[in-house]
């Protein structure tokens, strides 16, 4: 019994915990050392005077006898009773509540309430054990500051890797444009020349490629990626991948087989994303393949909700100790002396990316054998249509007119004399065409307005007005609100092009582009342009 006196001494005087048990009515009968330290109270001031509820906070005690009442769906009255009916019923709970001291400041505090009870059965009394709380309240305050902080800065990160990749492509628009003007002009570029238009051009788009994939990887590590989740049939894609990488593996001497899937196969992916990262796989088998080698291509179920994609090569394969850096980014595997150029980031992407959409991608590889690469990917069902009875009704049934061969006139809203006089020389190669050129927005709408050009093409970054604002205000003017307008801007990040269609642009072509691109935009506006009966008088389009 004297141990046992001990041990119990010891826990009514501790300082590390207040105690207070109350008689069946709710008033205390002890207060121990740790609730006098706790609360400022004294025990002679509250034994036999007062109840717990006097000393938390009455709102919040008010709001959980509320809660308590919907939870066990019965009447509590407010206050410590609604506490004290849960753990009479055999409840035990830990409630977070707030204590209010003697001297009026206040603590969270964590209260575990239990019933007493004799031999009988009955309720004697409530015992509260309760820590004080506010070294974990200030830690998660502390925490919740931290990831305001660092998502404040993964934005301020994104948005200055944005605005970089901006300023980079804008000098790179230019040189990309203008090279491919001079290797596809007349007269035709010399051998000598053509030798150095062609080091240019793939120095160009190397560098644009680099640009784009620390672009991805910053937005995956920032988690401002959007990826959609829908069915993609599997052997489509695949046959997307191999159309374009086929001219590549030719160029290089190497065969590729792609073995059938024996039935059709969806899985939930992005579309583009997963097209990415196939690409780039396929890519890598080809790269480090060797002359008259061969790539081969194979899905197979992983599991019974997984299909695996393996792509396997002839090249020179990988020792462990490389095989194990794969995925580290600007890590190209003792690569960098050797003639083929890389980043080191793209598998990185790749991985990241098939991380998000939910999949797994991995490696195996064996020196003097090749190598291995698979991405392992969720299966799904596939998309079912919902046919209307009026889409048969709705649909054209004849080509529109052909519209009479008249001079068309472009204006490009553009700040950057270089760029102005790439797209200059771009539509002089179309003897229909002519191109008028705006320095900034503002005058760009004034000259929307006076020559009713059939296609407006704009920047998006222009001093002061900027594009988008600038095509909201030819969209709500009546005498140019049937105006398609192409964006033709350096702001590549994909949430900016998203931004940009959704604002109404009728096409979004980024720079550096591609000629063939750039003209395919304008005519699809221009035929747009045409077509009869687009805009009633209210100018609002036709159904």
């Amino acid at each position: 019994m004297l141990k046992a006196e001990v041990l119990q001494n010891a826990i009514l005087t501790s300082a590390s915990f207040s105690i207070i048990a109350t008689d069946e009515k709710g008033i205390i009968q002890l207060f121990n050392v740790g609730a006098e330290q706790m609360l400022g109270y004294r025990a002679a001031e509250v034994i036999d005077r007062t109840r717990p509820s006097d000393m938390h906070d009455p709102a919040e005690v008010r709001a959980r006898a509320l809660a308590l009442s919907a939870e066990l769906d019965t009447h509590i009255a407010p206050g410590f009773e609604a506490l004290a009916f849960k753990a009479s019923r055999g409840i035990e709970d830990i409630h977070e509540l707030t204590y209010i001291r003697k001297d009026g400041s206040s603590f969270p505090a964590l209260v575990s309430i239990t019933a007493l009870r004799n031999h009988a059965g009955d309720i004697i009394g409530y015992l509260l054990i309760s820590t004080d709380n506010s070294a974990r309240h200030l830690v998660q305050q502390q925490l919740g500051e931290a990831l305001v902080a660092a998502e404040k800065a993964n934005r301020a990160k994104t948005d200055f890797i944005s605005s970089m990749s901006h300023e980079l492509r804008t000098p790179l628009n230019a040189i990309l444009g203008f090279a491919q003007l001079v290797d596809s002009g007349t007269p035709p570029p010399t051998p000598l020349q053509k030798r150095s238009v062609d080091q240019i051009l793939k120095a160009g788009w190397y560098l644009l490629e680099l640009i784009n994939e620390i672009l991805d990887l910053a937005l995956i590590e920032s988690g401002t990626v959007s990826l959609s989740h829908e069915p993609v049939l599997l052997s489509e894609l695949l046959a997307e991948c191999r159309a374009m990488m086929e001219p590549q593996a030719q160029k290089r001497g190497i065969a590729m087989v792609f073995v059938p899937l024996e039935v059709p196969c969806y899985v939930m992916a992005d579309h583009t994303r997963l097209k990415q990262v196939m690409i780039n796989v396929l890519f890598n088998a080809i790269k480090y393949n060797q002359v008259g080698g061969h790539v081969t291509v194979q899905c197979t179920l992983a599991q019974p909700d997984a299909v695996r994609i393996c792509v396997r090569d002839t090249g020179r394969g990988m020792a462990p100790d490389k095989l194990a850096q794969l995925f580290q980014p600007f890590n190209r595997l003792g690569q960098e002396q050797g003639t083929e150029e890389g980043t080191g980031i793209g598998l990185v992407v790749a991985q990241r990316l098939v991380q998000l959409m939910g999949g797994d991608i991995g490696a195996d590889s064996a020196l003097g054998v090749g190598s291995e690469f698979w991405v392992s990917m969720p299966l799904t069902t596939a998309p079912t249509l919902d046919i209307s009875p009026f889409d048969a009704v709705l649909a054209p049934t004849s080509e529109p007119a052909d519209t009479p061969n008249v001079l068309r006139t472009v204006l490009y809203v553009e700040d950057n004399p270089a760029n102005l006089e790439l797209v200059e020389k771009v539509i002089a190669r179309r003897t229909d065409w002519r191109l008028l050129g705006a320095p900034d927005a503002s005058l760009g709408i004034e000259y929307a307005r006076v020559y009713q050009p059939d296609v407006v093409l704009m920047d998006i970054n222009l001093p002061g007005l900027n594009g988008i604002d600038a095509m909201r205000i030819l969209r709500s003017d009546p005498s140019t609100a049937h105006i398609p307008v192409v964006a033709l801007s350096a702001n590549a990040v994909p949430r900016d092009i998203q931004k940009g269609m959704d604002a109404g642009f009728f096409d979004y072509v980024t720079k550096p582009f591609k000629v063939q691109r750039l003209l395919a935009a304008l005519d699809a506006a221009l035929a747009h342009a045409s077509a009869p009966n687009r805009f009633n008088n209210n100018n609002e389009t036709t159904p």
